[in-house]
């Protein structure tokens, strides 16, 4: 049977509020007085919590990190520019590799003695357990060779973002950046020159004036690499001398595979450059030309020989014949004949009287006879070069030079040997001797037993390690020479001369911190110098940008809420109506 409480049919469940019950027109309106609550969130303890991740997590920007490079001059500005990235992130950048957590290999393609020690580097950090980023001309060039599979890579003209690809790789990521820069379409020389840099040597600048070249060299396999010719505009390199000579910076070295070819695909040349650097040099500093081929060069002698001789240009000059054979030149494609290099050599020798002029030989290239052989040690007799780089040949994979018929190992080892032989037959230098010069005192030697300076035709100069020295303009008298280098002793009653430029950064500080680069790591850049060595907390910089998330998230809960509310008052709005 039904209870009594149920004998009472109800028309609807409505009725079952009796009349003390709020009415419904009631509860609604007394919802007006009612205000969402925000959520408080424990600032402090928030911040806490994301400043002491888990054990097993990994924050990029605290480790160490060891760099090596091998190979050229433009190698070795690349080198410095990703250490001083690194540096002015919160990285370590270290000179011990076994303690390093990283490590950065910068690599050279021309020899495969190079390639070999890069390989072996290689495995040693996967012996240790080392996370591995690849930099450099082999893994741009070759990216898919079999002991470079799950590697980092960033490319030569991607340097600029070395700390992405670090921070990636440390988080357990393999990256791989090959992309070249360009700008509408068309190729650019690379990375941006302002970028911060720790330089090997606080007081040398190496500036890359361009990238690639405008040959196919048929046994050069760093074309594959750099590519096509790229120049600098000029009003770049301008400033990145003129803030180089502001950091205490006394020589600058011009690099790139050929400075001879600068300028010719963006309508300007090597010499409209050179006359421009040549108004920033401050008295004291020196200019460092670096290689370029003879075909270049050939068309600017004259502006050249006088560009040599300015007083704040050293007299010297890298450009490589390579063999003194025209057919083994032809089979090189080199673009130029033996009778082309001799022009250049004698042109400059008289216009510019004691010029060094360096160059290369190869020694063995495919189809090289022993009369070909023998014209190119007539050359070095003839000229009797004070610096000359000899190499044996050593076949570059996917070059044409490799698919030719090769001479013998054992004949490109003696022809190398008769070469070097030829070489150390003659003292450049004795002649000197008792010569006073003024030279320009710039690293410490090999030995540390004296420090290294260069003359006016850069010919180096070993002199006594006197702290004072350093980077300064001195006098001395030679008294010995050698075959690589002269000895002076300073003059004693000579002016120890100070070029009127800034004092130079302390070794392993980072130059170069423009603004833009502060502002992106959350740097306070009225406590900052524009030129200082950063020393950041690493956890100061996760806190900066941590900080900038919550005011983010903040900023974002509180539009919700917003939205929200004017979402319920709507609602109460139609509800009355």
């Amino acid at each position: 049977m039904p209870s009594a409480s149920c004998d009472i049919l109800l028309e609807d469940i409505e009725d079952i509020v009796s009349q003390g019950d709020l009415k419904p027109q009631d509860r609604h309106s007394a919802r007006k007085h009612v205000v969402p609550k925000a959520r408080k969130r424990n600032t402090q303890k928030y911040l806490q919590e994301e400043n002491s991740p888990p054990s097993d997590s990994t924050i990029p920007g605290i480790q160490k990190i060891w760099l090596r490079t091998w190979g050229c001059s433009h190698n070795n500005s690349d080198g410095e520019y990703m250490a001083g990235q690194l540096a002015a992130y919160g990285y370590e950048i270290t000179e011990n590799a076994s303690d390093a957590d990283l490590w950065l290999l910068n690599s050279c393609t021309v020899k495969n003695p190079a390639e070999d020690h890069f390989r072996n580097s290689i495995k040693k950090a996967q012996e240790e357990n080392k996370k591995i980023v690849l930099a450099g001309c082999v893994p741009q060039a070759q990216p898919r060779q079999d002991y470079l599979k799950g590697l980092s890579i960033i490319g030569v003209q991607q340097i600029d973002r070395v700390v992405e690809v670090v921070e990636e790789t440390i988080k357990g990521h393999s990256v791989r950046l090959l992309g070249h820069k360009k700008d509408n379409g068309k190729r650019l020389g690379g990375a941006r020159l302002d970028l911060p840099k720790i330089r090997k040597n606080p007081l040398i600048e190496i500036i890359s004036i361009n990238t690639g070249c405008l040959n196919a060299c048929t046994y050069c396999k760093t074309k594959h690499a750099r590519g096509n010719l790229a120049s600098y505009p000029i009003e770049e390199l301008v400033e990145r001398a003129k803030q180089s000579f502001q950091e205490g910076v006394c020589e600058i070295w011009l690099t790139s595979e050929d400075t001879g070819a600068y300028g010719r695909d963006i309508g300007t040349n090597l010499p409209a450059l050179l006359w421009k650097l040549v108004e920033v040099i401050p008295e004291g500093a020196m200019l460092r030309l670096g290689m370029t081929n003879p075909p270049y060069i050939l068309e600017h002698l004259e502006e050249m020989a006088k560009i040599l001789n300015h007083p704040r240009v050293y007299a010297f000059l890298h450009i490589p014949v390579q063999s003194a054979s025209d057919t083994v030149l032809m089979e090189m494609k080199r673009e130029y004949c033996v009778a082309d290099f001799k022009r250049v050599v004698d042109f400059l020798k008289e216009k510019v009287p004691g010029i060094t002029l360096a160059t290369d030989i190869i020694c063995g290239f495919p189809g090289e006879t022993d009369q070909d052989f023998q014209e190119t040690v007539k050359l070095v007799e003839e000229y009797r070069f004070p610096s000359l780089f000899i190499n044996q040949f050593y076949p570059r994979p996917g070059t044409p030079a490799a698919k030719m018929a090769q001479v013998p190992a054992q004949v490109k080892k003696q022809r190398t040997k008769d070469l070097s032989r030829v070489f150390h037959s003659y003292s450049p230098y004795d002649h000197k001797i008792g010569e006073r010069q003024q030279v320009l005192v710039t690293e410490e030697s090999f030995d540390s037993k004296f420090y290294v300076a260069h003359n006016r035709f850069y010919e180096q100069v070993l002199v006594p390690k006197n702290p004072t020295f350093m980077g300064k303009m001195i006098e001395v008298d030679i008294y010995e020479s050698g075959k690589h280098f002269m000895k002076g002793q300073p003059v004693s009653d000579a002016k120890v001369y100070t070029p009127s430029i800034s004092k130079p950064l302390a070794k392993g500080q980072v130059s170069g911190l423009t603004e833009d680069f502060r502002k992106r790591l959350g740097t306070d850049l009225s406590s900052v110098p524009h030129t200082s060595t950063v020393r950041r907390d690493p956890a100061s910089s996760r806190m900066t940008l941590r900080l900038e998330k919550l005011r983010g998230d903040c900023a974002l809960g509180v539009s919700v809420g917003l939205a929200l509310l004017a979402l319920l008052l709507a609602l109460l709005v139609k509800v009355y109506n």
